[in-house]
């Protein structure tokens, strides 16, 4: 492992690159192959189940190179387009009024934005709190001036909420691009891959471990898939994975499973809670064919990550006392 991490940036980009998207390639042809089987109503849900993780890796890998190929400006205004399409996703499943134009306008075109422009800019001690100070206490004025009293609270807090999971969480995914962190000078991208890896490696362990095990669901009612030993061991694989992955990260290896474990737990809490916002929307996923976002399952894949993101940031600020 330490002659991997010795290795230039571009060796080690040409062997992630082969190590990727070839396990994906392969695991995508054994998932092919076994679609075409047949199987039971409760073997399918899960073959489905299972496509859908995968997928979402798919678009993480390329979430993660095209950050590399194209540099942190390009990555970030990139992931201010995925905020926009996942927060429209959001929004358009949640019942609003007129009385909320006012903060709908305010949330996409001025704070989205914002909170985006001053991650590009390294503005870190203000990124971490625009949203959860600034923009929460200004959501309700905006709202108020709307006139409508109606479930006034509800609406707002679907409104912060949605800013919240979607642009607050996934902004932090650019801004591991754009840490200084000692004698790891343009390898940003490097973190983004392994935020990526152990997330949707922990979706996929609970997944199977939780069908496999057949435990009694932690709530039933929000998801029958969900148990608290599924959860632990896959956040345990995530953080074996994360440390795996130590010699493309700036962490050594103990630091690089507890980082693993963290991050992906944190996303799989993730997915849970966007489950329970699904089952009170009266939906299975957030976008479908008849959506008309323009991004179909979008926060369906980007949700988990949204949770990790924030999560991971400050854990690695943390470790490096910046």
């Amino acid at each position: 492992m330490d002659a991997l991490r010795e290795l230039t940036v571009s060796q080690q980009i040409g062997l992630l690159f082969v190590l990727l998207f070839g396990g994906l390639a392969i695991v995508t042809a054994i998932a092919f192959g076994r679609s075409l089987r047949e199987r039971s109503d409760e073997q399918l849900a899960a073959h489905q189940q299972f496509k859908r993780d995968l997928r979402a890796v798919w678009v993480g890998a390329l979430l993660f190179w095209v950050s590399w190929a194209l540099g942190a400006f390009v990555s970030t205004l990139l992931f201010g387009v995925i905020s926009f399409l996942a927060l429209r996703e959001f929004v358009t499943l949640t019942h609003t009024r007129r009385g909320d134009h006012r903060s709908l306008l305010l949330a996409f075109f001025v704070v989205l934005p914002l909170q985006y422009v001053v991650v590009a800019t390294r503005h870190f001690d203000l990124f971490t709190v625009f949203i959860p100070v600034y923009v929460f206490l200004a959501i309700p004025v905006v709202s108020a001036f709307g006139n409508d009293p109606t479930r006034f609270l509800e609406r707002t807090a679907k409104i912060q909420w949605g800013i919240t999971v979607c642009v607050y969480g996934m902004s932090h995914a650019p801004a591991l691009l754009l840490l200084n962190l000692p004698a790891y000078r343009d390898r940003g991208a490097f973190l983004v891959l392994y935020l990526v890896v152990v997330v949707a490696t922990a979706q996929i362990a609970q997944e199977a471990a939780s069908r496999r095990l057949r435990r009694r669901p932690a709530a039933r009612a929000i998801s029958r898939s969900f148990s608290w030993r599924g959860w632990s061991i896959g956040a345990l694989v995530a953080g074996v994975v994360g440390a795996s992955l130590y010699w493309i990260t700036p962490f050594k290896p103990i630091a690089a499973l507890l980082m693993g474990f963290v991050a992906g737990g944190s996303g799989t809490l993730g997915e849970f809670v966007m489950k329970a916002l699904k089952r009170d929307a009266g939906v299975r996923n957030w976008g479908g064919e008849s959506s008309v976002t323009g991004a179909v399952g979008l926060l369906d894949r980007v949700a988990p990550l949204c949770f990790a993101a924030p999560v991971f940031f400050h854990s690695v600020r943390w470790y490096f006392g910046l």
